[in-house]
């Protein structure tokens, strides 16, 4: 149980951050949630209990923004979810745009870098950092260069992040699902069809022949903030099915 922890998701409107704020509210945490769409953030709000704060993870004022209102609001924190992140669009690597790059890794990398980076003052001696990496970190499938490159990048942080924090007793950990059902794919630009074809696609490649559920990353996200998983660090966790076997 998470009764009294302090919690931060980024990315928390809507898919597994969304189903975190609720996993982890649900036992006992107060939970502060962001997002970019401020009508998402506050129905998400209203939905889950959270704390609605509308912040862009790629835009540092913003997390300097989203820092002074964590300490006012929940002064120190006990878990930090670094789960905002975007696809970005399918496409050869002579064919990406710079335009096209930097969003992608302003939002999954350097984001992601800057709010553990900003965070960790704020951080209580023995919290717990859980980063939404993915499977593709460690694959090579073609058009998809730049998001596999952002959460790679992400991996090595967070392992030098755990080596870093250890002194403090604070844990970081990495958690790489495969095919979720999240809208990840539908802010990509796909259209509805292609989005359930391509879902359905995935699932036939599964060993468990299905794709994970948010539901099922946020109850890994709240196991490793809590009490029995004191003694991991520095760890990847794939969700998968068995898709990397």
């Amino acid at each position: 149980m998470l009764q009294h922890k302090k919690a931060l998701i980024t990315g928390g409107n809507s898919g597994i951050g969304y189903a975190t704020a609720k996993e982890l509210i649900a036992l006992g945490a107060t939970v502060m949630i962001t997002g970019r769409r401020k009508t998402a953030v506050e129905q998400a709000s209203v939905e889950t209990g959270a704390l609605p704060f509308v912040a862009d993870q790629a835009n540092l004022d913003d997390t300097d923004r989203l820092y002074q209102a964590v300490e006012q609001q929940l002064g120190k924190l006990d878990i930090l979810f670094i789960n905002a992140g975007i696809t970005g669009m399918r496409a050869p690597i002579e064919s990406v745009t710079e335009a096209s790059f930097d969003q992608v890794m302003n939002i999954n990398f350097k984001g992601a870098y800057f709010t553990l980076s900003r965070f960790i003052p704020l951080l209580n001696d023995g919290a717990s950092v859980v980063i939404l990496s993915s499977i593709v970190a460690a694959m090579h499938q073609p058009l998809s260069s730049v998001y596999q490159a952002s959460k790679a990048a992400l991996n090595s942080i967070a392992r030098t992040a755990a080596a870093e924090l250890a002194p403090r007793k604070i844990r970081v950990n990495m958690i790489s699902p495969g095919p979720t059902r999240t809208e990840v794919l539908s802010k990509s630009g796909e259209d509805p069809q292609t989005v359930q074809t391509m879902f359905n696609q995935l699932a036939a490649t599964i060993p468990l022949k299905r794709t994970g559920t948010p539901e099922e990353v946020a109850k890994l996200v709240a196991y490793l903030c809590g009490t029995p998983a004191a003694f991991i660090t520095g760890s990847e966790f794939i969700i998968d099915g068995g898709m990397t076997l």
